[in-house]
């Protein structure tokens, strides 16, 4: 996302924990002809948000597309997650929301001019067997999100956009080694396609927008089937057993 924003003009500002990991993508960004700048920051210290930001505003100015797209996974199930974990996936998947949009969102309501982006999951519309804090952190960055365009909109503050990701797994590595039953409906996404269906729906002002299509069928389904239905649905679908192979980026390496 960061280069496809940079080959539209875009100066690009890139969070991350791992700055080798950033200053790699900024090196990716100058080659597609962009500028970028990189901060390191913990999101999951409110404080190094608070910080950091602080320096970000120094040194480009306003932000104007807000992009919350950090997240982590452990893969564990609840009884075998140590508490540690279970905090850190909450504090950098949800919590850390908090602090983004209460640094960055004031100048685009001041402005009426700007967009909000979270890339959430699928899995912060239903339950998953291995994912219970990442299903739990997810649920709670939709609920996060949904609350905050709530309070643009009770503004009038029609010129500020959000939009709202929920996709499947996607192929970056941080969910390798889980598995589809459905793949024809429901494939493990390739990160291209992901980054160019996200990028559609931000320059389009898309509210929601969720991969691949059947997962909003899916939505549609959890509103009207009955919890034993909907149990049915997720074993006719392979969804508790897809985290069985889990790895992770991390095991990868």
């Amino acid at each position: 996302m960061a280069i496809e924003f940079a080959k539209i003009g875009a100066e690009v500002v890139i969070w991350d924990v791992n700055k080798d990991g950033a200053e790699e993508t900024k090196k990716q960004v100058e080659k597609a002809g962009g500028t970028a700048n990189v901060f390191v920051v913990d999101l999951s210290q409110y404080k190094d948000i608070h910080r950091v930001a602080k320096l970000t505003k120094d040194a480009v100015g306003d932000v104007d597309i807000l992009i919350n797209n950090a997240g982590i996974v452990t893969g564990k199930k609840l009884f075998d997650c140590p508490d540690e974990l279970m905090e850190k996936t909450m504090a950098v998947n949800t919590n850390a929301l908090f602090y983004t949009a209460k640094n960055f969102l004031p100048s685009m309501l001041a402005k009426d001019s700007g967009h909000l982006v979270t890339i959430a999951s699928m899995a912060g519309k239903t339950g998953c067997v291995g994912l219970v804090d990442y299903c739990a952190s997810k649920h709670g960055a939709i609920g996060c999100h949904d609350s905050i365009a709530m309070e643009i909109l009770a503004q009038k503050k029609y010129g500020v956009n959000t939009t709202l990701v929920c996709p499947f797994f996607i192929d970056t590595g941080m969910f390798h080694g889980v598995t589809t039953k459905c793949p024809a409906l429901f494939p493990i996404l390739e990160a291209n396609y992901a980054v160019e269906c996200i990028m559609e729906a931000i320059l389009t002002n898309r509210p929601l927008l969720c991969m691949p299509k059947a997962s909003y069928t899916i939505l549609a389904l959890i509103g009207l089937l009955p919890i034993e239905a909907q149990v049915l649905m997720a074993d006719f679908f392979g969804t508790n057993e897809s985290m069985n192979d889990f790895k992770g980026r991390q095991k990868q390496e």
